[in-house]
């Protein structure tokens, strides 16, 4: 009799919710791997001699598995279905686990159906195969087929199912799937428990991630990581660290996915000093020399404004990722790197890695923030060498590339001959464009376009609005701010912020209430009087409402990102750069207002905006006045 009756409602079949109009797989045929009129024998050999014999192909199949050889594996199953051991249920296991491990599911497929005995095990493996390829509508499928010949999971299949329902988002799936495991009594089990937490997690639902997590009676590396991954997803940082210092109280031993996810906070948060002390906990356990790692540890020092450190992260690891590669290659793009993501590029094709849909995306966003049109084509082009069917992403920056160097025309061409309809991304990336040119009848076009598609962000309605404001329509920019209040939704506030010792100190624009308010301003009086002498004119075409002229000049001068400057130069010490993050794009003003300020002051100071990394230094900026 089953102890753990439901804790949780009954939730719909497996089989009535993954319907396989939704999901079912284009059928892949495979050729049979026995040699044609190679039969089978009818009876099974002397049990004496198979004993011996298959224990030692089982060994020899597992030797290839750990060493990925496919050809020297393929040669012992040919032996195998010669000496008709492929009726034994444990040689079956091991040569799907084979094939599953040389990443070929569908002959891990092949072989399940040739079994002529499917064990508890047979089944395991077959799903796992599935799970770990990226294959899990099979996954689930074959779960199904398994309860209905009456087999019962255990703690081997229920993680493998969990994983293909966390990689298709499907936490309906995954409910079905936990309410079997509560029927089972499988809950209290430490394995298929984290499992759970992982696929909630993976699925954006922390609150029932949280419920499994604290009813646990015992917990793994697997079920704290789980918990750390997914409120660093949701962008809840202060839970994940003090959920990971709570893990490391508990003695708990983390792993490279613990660590990458605490690691993607601190680059999150832009909490340098903390990233820094894991990653020398990561040096300690020798998981600095992780693919996982290292990706979160580039990304870490890349969003921190330590292009150098990232370098250094990639330079170090021996085997690298793609994920660490594609990591490298945005972290050039941000930083202006252009020439070093080009390289990169080709040092990554002559390594035999092939590229995927992100790593165009990485390209050809330094194609744009460089105004490389010919580039960006070119790399746009070389998409179909790979068999990478460009998505709306890739449009969108080709169109960003194209708007951002006047070639609006073109752009809008780009635009139209989309296979799909385009997006809110792709007529956002138009819109910019159209406002760094100056062009606000193709940008009321856009908008139109817009809002035909529905609910938009607010970027998008403040966008239109900046771009009729710069060509002094203020009466058309009110209206579309209008239309936002309208529709309840909000401005996103501007805000910089610095990192200094272990505080983080956020700014607003004209804010008031730092405890060293007083300096920071007085900071900014004797700035401007020096920029003046030096030759600063300010710019007030990008105060975007309509005011006079004196209340401009003060409006621009208290910009967020100034604040936070001031602050860094009255409490950063001399020899150290100043980094400064923001949340929106710098104004124009205050990117020609920094050049000034870095050459007077002799400072290098880092300003990360929304799209890009600016480093300033001697009056210069790393973008050449192209951003």
């Amino acid at each position: 009799m089953l102890q753990h009756g439901p804790k949780r409602p009954l939730y719909v079949p497996l089989q009535n919710i993954l319907t396989k109009s939704q999901h079912q797989n284009p059928i892949i045929k495979t050729q049979s791997l026995s040699q044609e009129g190679t039969k089978t024998p009818q009876n099974p050999p002397n049990r004496f001699c198979s004993e011996k014999k298959y224990g030692h192909i089982c060994d020899l199949l597992l030797s290839q598995t750990r060493s990925r050889s496919l050809l020297k594996g393929q040669q012992i199953h040919a032996h195998i279905i010669k000496s008709g051991l492929q009726v034994i249920p444990l040689v079956c296991h091991y040569l799907i686990n084979f094939y599953s491990k040389t990443q070929l599911p569908l002959y891990s497929r092949q072989v399940f159906e040739e079994s002529e005995r499917k064990s508890s095990t047979t089944w395991s493996s077959v799903i796992s195969s599935f799970a770990q390829n990226e294959e899990p509508v099979l996954a689930i499928q074959y779960f199904c087929r398994m309860i209905g010949e009456n087999l019962c999971p255990d703690d081997h299949i229920f993680p493998s199912a969990t994983k293909a329902c966390a990689i298709l988002g499907r936490c309906d799936v995954g409910k079905s799937v936990h309410c079997l495991v509560i029927k089972t009594g499988y809950d209290v089990d430490v394995f298929v428990g984290s499992s759970l937490v992982d696929m909630y997690a993976k699925c954006g639902d922390i609150k029932e991630a949280r419920n499994v997590f604290d009813e646990m009676p015992q917990r793994n590396v697997v079920s704290w990581s789980g918990m750390i991954y997914g409120y660093t997803q949701l962008g809840e940082h202060e839970e994940a660290m003090r959920l990971f210092k709570e893990a490391l109280l508990e003695g708990l031993d983390v792993n490279d996915f613990t660590l990458s996810s605490v690691i993607r906070v601190c680059g999150s948060a832009t909490l340098l000093e903390l990233g820094k002390q894991i990653h020398g906990l990561c040096f300690k356990t020798s998981y600095d020399l992780s693919g996982f790692v290292g990706s979160s540890l580039i990304s870490l020092y890349s969003k921190c404004g330590l292009i150098e450190g990232a370098y250094g992260v990639f330079d170090e690891v021996p085997i690298k990722n793609l994920g660490m590669w594609n990591a490298m290659l945005i972290a050039c793009a941000q930083h202006a790197h252009t020439k070093e993501a080009f390289d990169l590029f080709k040092k990554m094709e002559n390594a035999g890695m092939r590229p995927n849909f992100i790593t165009f995306l990485c390209v050809l966003y330094a194609c744009s923030h460089a105004g490389l049109v010919e580039e960006g084509k070119k790399y746009f082009a070389l998409m179909k060498k790979y068999e990478i069917e460009p998505g709306t992403q890739h449009y969108a920056s080709m169109v960003d590339l194209l708007g951002r160097a006047g070639k609006l025309q073109e752009a809008l061409s780009v635009i139209k001959g989309m296979p799909t309809e385009p997006t809110e991304s792709v007529w956002g990336a138009f819109i910019t464009g159209c406002r760094i040119h100056g062009n606000t009848d193709l940008a009321a076009f856009a908008a139109d376009k817009v809002f035909e598609l529905g609910a938009v962000s607010s970027g998008l309605h403040v966008m239109l609005s900046n771009a009729y404001a710069a060509a002094g329509r203020y009466e058309d920019a009110a209206k579309a701010r209008k239309m936002l209040r309208d529709r309840g939704v909000k401005k996103e506030t501007g805000l910089s912020w610095i990192e200094e010792g272990n505080r983080v100190h956020k700014f607003a624009a004209g804010d008031r209430f730092h405890v060293r308010m007083k300096e920071i301003y007085q900071k900014l009086e004797d700035l401007g009087e020096e920029m003046e002498r030096a030759g600063y004119v300010a710019d007030t075409s990008f105060v975007l409402r309509e005011v006079g002229s004196e209340e401009k000049n003060q409006t621009i001068r208290y910009h967020s990102e100034r604040l936070a400057i001031a602050f860094g130069l009255i409490s950063i010490p001399l020899g150290r750069p100043i980094r400064i993050m923001k949340n929106l794009r710098v104004c124009g003003d205050c990117h020609n207002a920094i050049k000034f300020i870095s050459k007077l002051s002799g400072r290098v100071i880092i300003v990360r905006d929304n799209n890009r990394f600016h480093r300033f230094e001697d009056g210069k900026c790393s973008c050449a006045d192209y951003w």
